[in-house]
């Protein structure tokens, strides 16, 4: 980074933005819980899928091939083997459906159904879903509580208000493994993976 000197000419500004500018660029710290850093651990984004969101989408109604705008609220795609609109490493499986749970238990990773297709539109759930407000957490929970609650399972947390703590805290949301197995139950999304947390950030 190339750097303002203050020093007064003839002692040595110049010379200090030279040294500046041939450094090279500052080595990432390494992760407290790893002890390696993100680059060591190949910490790179594996897929990315909108949630609360409308879509100009194309589906069976009456037996007849229609155009629709598909408006999935607390719900996310989940489209079925083989569908034309999903990446061609998923086409085998279905489309990849992130399901997190909440900071303290565990999230799960689903795949779309041809049943899913058929009778939600390729919708399926795309979290727990609240069982408080946010209001009710905030007057109820304590920041410190979550907190030592989040250290003693071993999970590592980065956050932008303390706030968000208290509304984000796992007794906020409902049962996760609970929703998920209903979806599975139902057809219209397959359980794949269940994941543990180890870090959250919220912001």
């Amino acid at each position: 980074t190339l750097q303002r000197s203050r020093g007064r000419q003839g002692q040595g500004g110049s010379d200090s933005r030279r040294r500046n500018a041939a450094a090279p660029p500052p080595t990432p710290p390494k992760t407290r819980r790893f002890g390696q850093t993100p680059d060591d651990l190949d910490m790179r984004v594996v897929y990315d899928v909108s949630h609360n969101i409308a879509k100009t989408e194309e589906h069976m109604v009456d037996g007849r091939l229609k155009t629709l705008l598909v408006h999935r609220k607390g719900a996310t795609r989940a489209f079925p083997p083989h569908h034309p609109l999903i990446p061609v490493d998923y086409q085998f499986t279905g489309q990849p459906v992130l399901i997190g749970g909440t900071m303290g238990t565990c999230s799960y990773v689903l795949s779309g159904t041809d049943r899913g297709m058929a009778e939600t539109f390729g919708s399926t759930c795309h979290g727990a879903g609240r069982a408080a407000s946010r209001n009710k957490t905030r007057r109820t929970l304590a920041y410190e509580d979550v907190l030592k609650n989040l250290d003693d399972k071993g999970i590592a947390i980065r956050i932008a208000s303390p706030k968000l703590v208290m509304e984000e805290a796992p007794e906020a949301y409902k049962d996760v493994t609970s929703v998920v197995s209903t979806c599975h139950d139902a057809g219209i999304s397959n359980k794949v993976v269940k994941l543990r947390p180890v870090a959250v950030i919220k912001g």
